[in-house]
């Protein structure tokens, strides 16, 4: 008898399979003597579409709605049915004794894993791998530590619930506005908070009135010192009134009233969790979360260099104490091989900022594994993010920066200003960074504070101090700075808005709908992002509805919630939320109208992105006139409708295309359409399959996707 092992990914089967000496390859399994393996493409089941429960939902009408399922179904997806077959039949083989679920080790892992097993009856008994690294040694210790599958029974309820409230809420609020405001608008329990927060950051630089103000700065030689009032607050906007204190202290010496000094330390900073690893790539090396989630999943899996990427813990558990210099070991080439065996040779110092149990929930921090690195085989982008991750382990372990900081209080004539200096005593942990370390101050260009200066002169109270002058610095309020996704990502975890695995994809969404744009590094709502936060409900629309949801899903997966009242409570929303929009007196005007006419009944033309490029269609529902925005129109014409084709730019170079009849007809490498000769060898080439077509544009066509599929 045989256990069958189903994996996530090929990718990770394959490693699975060569650590457990299966050597039989098929086409959707690797089998050994003891284990098949097996693997998903993601999920291989889904929940149905509407449509799979009522025919008439194929039509999206208003009056339909909402749509409330007395019970949930699923379905296999289309895209990956060959593969769902080819694990329904090695269920189904009698030499299989037992399942061994080794999806990743999280709640999307464990659901698809789930609906798998359910969609093809499985009735005999599961275990569950869980691991937090793909290296042999891990793989065979998990081996060795399977769990009883029904461990993960409410973590699996946890991820149902999920699931199907994003279908409730996501589908009948999505089909709602979309009926209602006659244009596609998407909206979902969570991606419609994120922009939520956005629009209201936007409004608020609506709303920011800029102000002038002035800074009082005295120049004592080897240092400055900047007025403050009596509230502490440098900025003066009574302009006429800083003046007259520059024309009272002008020529006057400095007497030091106080003088404080301060030893601190600065202990490392935390190990990676995603969301934070995100962050840092993206203020670091403008990388978006989307980016590094990709970048992140093949170190882990093609390089098996770090550990599990979507976590939500930012510590180590002691159980991983003795693993620690094998992970030093590992890590110790190229740019850190010093650093590494210096720390190998030494007593590790194991703080509770490095290793607490009580801190690690399904997985711990983002680490380097004890993987050899080949730091040759890793492109510039994993080279980049490994740095970060590598760099972080190693500052775990090294001392706390040590720094005297210097405050020092003057009184010019009756003003009191102050100056502060700041003196490195020890690196530390900074060395990591080759003293290269680069403060968070994300907030820092809304605030007037003086930067601590590297060095402070010698004084003691009372000396006197030469003021060479002193100026004026005039400046304005800034207004709050747009989120980058750095940012963003932030306000999504203090919110709970998705889940570390979640929200680059949140994002992504958001900017594929059209609701939000990338301008540089910051992130800004469309003009129908702005006009869809107004069209959604209240509740729906801020993150604090939201957040308590997701508390309420670590709840049922804790089994401190009852899933069934849950989900009562989601369709019990949905059914308020659909009934708001069909109440709403609200209106929607298309923001992506253009100075550009329809050819054919003369409306304005919108813009629309899709994945092609930009195209411009007609507003007039009526109408089904669309081109492209980038048009260039040829003397070649379509053989169907007749009219101008447009050149186009693809994978496989130009072509022509017709997009009202959607025909397509490849270019040469000049430029030009196929020769005569060309016609006729690729006629003849297809002339004998008989489903082609007997006319040359069917041929040509065929023979054109042919060509263009190898």
């Amino acid at each position: 008898m045989k256990s069958l092992v189903l994996a996530e990914k090929p990718s990770v089967a394959r490693e699975i399979a060569r650590v457990l000496g299966c050597s039989t390859k098929h086409k959707s399994y690797i089998e050994g003597p003891e284990y098949i393996v097996t693997w998903a493409l993601g999920h291989l089941v889904g929940l149905a579409e509407p449509e799979d429960y009522d025919r008439k939902y194929q039509q999206w009408k208003l009056e339909d709605l909402p749509m409330l399922p007395e019970r949930m179904k699923l379905t296999v997806l289309r895209e990956s049915a060959h593969q769902y077959k080819a694990v329904q039949q090695l269920c189904k083989r009698g030499d299989v004794k037992e399942l061994i679920v080794a999806t990743d080790a999280a709640r999307e892992g464990e659901l698809l894993a789930r609906w798998i097993m359910q969609m093809a009856k499985w009735n005999k008994p599961f275990k569950r791998l869980w691991i937090s690294s793909q290296t042999d040694k891990a793989i065979r210790e998990g081996f060795r530590k399977l769990k009883p599958g029904t461990d993960f029974d409410r973590l699996y309820e946890s991820a149902r619930c999920r699931a199907e409230a994003d279908w409730l809420i996501g589908l009948n609020v999505t089909r709602a506005l979309t009926c209602k405001f006659e244009t596609p608008l998407s909206a979902g329990r969570v991606q419609t908070p994120t922009l939520g927060m956005l629009m209201t950051r936007e409004r608020e630089i609506a709303n920011f009135s800029s102000q002038e103000y002035d800074l009082l700065v005295a120049d004592c030689g080897g240092f400055e010192a900047m007025w403050r009032g009596s509230s502490g607050d440098a900025r003066m906007f009574d302009l006429a009134e800083a003046q007259q204190k520059l024309a009272q202290l002008s020529g006057k010496q400095a007497i030091v009233r106080e003088i404080k000094k301060t030893k601190k330390q600065e202990p490392h900073p935390l190990a990676y969790d995603l969301t934070e690893l995100q962050r840092d790539a993206n203020r670091k090396y403008g990388f978006s979360a989307k980016q590094t989630s990709n970048v992140l999943q093949r170190l882990y899996e093609q390089h098996k260099v770090v550990t599990y990427p979507r976590t939500d813990s930012r510590y180590l558990s002691s159980d991983m104490v003795g693993t620690l210099k094998d992970r030093l070991e590992g890590m110790a080439v190229g740019p850190y091989a010093s650093l590494a065996k210096q720390l190998k040779r030494t007593q590790l110092v194991v703080t509770k900022r490095i290793v607490d149990d009580s801190k690690v929930t399904d997985h711990h921090a983002i680490i380097p594994t004890d993987e050899p690195l080949r730091y040759s085989q890793l492109t510039n982008e994993e080279r980049k993010l490994y740095d970060l991750i590598a760099r972080r382990f190693l500052s775990l372990f090294m001392s706390p920066v040590v720094y005297e900081q210097v405050s020092l209080s003057l009184a010019i004539g009756n003003e009191t200003f102050t100056a502060k200096g700041r003196t490195t005593l020890e690196s530390g942990w900074r060395q990591a960074y080759d003293n290269d370390w680069q403060e968070e101050d994300e907030d820092q260009a809304h605030k007037v504070e003086q930067r601590d200066q590297e060095r402070l002169p010698q004084l003691q109270q009372n000396d006197k101090v030469s003021v060479k002058r002193v100026y004026v610095q005039r400046d304005r309020t800034k207004p709050p700075a747009r989120y980058t996704e750095a940012t963003l990502l932030t306000q999504m975890e203090k919110h709970s808005l998705g889940t570390p695995a979640t929200r680059a994809d949140i994002i992504e969404k958001l900017i594929s709908s059209d609701t939000i744009e990338r301008v540089g590094n910051q992130m800004k709502p469309t003009g129908k992002g702005k006009q869809l936060i107004e069209l959604v409900s209240s509740e729906l629309r801020t993150p604090e509805l939201t957040a308590k949801w997701e508390q309420e899903l670590e709840r049922i997966a804790r089994g401190d919630r009852r899933s069934g009242d849950f989900m009562a409570q989601i369709r019990q929303m949905t059914e308020q939320l659909v009934s708001g929009v069909k109440k709403s007196e609200a209106e929607y005007k298309p923001h992506n109208l253009t100075h550009s006419h329809c050819p054919d009944c003369n409306s304005r033309l919108m813009e629309r992105k899709t994945k092609r490029g930009k195209v411009l269609i007609c507003s007039n529902k009526e109408c089904e006139y669309k081109r492209s925005a980038e048009k260039q129109l040829s003397n070649r014409r379509c053989p169907t409708c007749h009219k101008k084709m447009e050149i186009k730019q693809g994978k496989a170079g130009k072509f022509f295309q017709c997009l009202p009849c959607n025909f397509v007809e490849k270019l040469d490498a000049s430029g030009g359409k196929l020769r005569k000769h060309e016609e006729r060898k690729l006629v003849q080439q297809f002339s004998k399959q008989e489903s082609i077509g007997s006319n040359l544009g069917d041929l040509l066509k065929a023979a054109l996707e042919k060509q263009q599929s190898e």
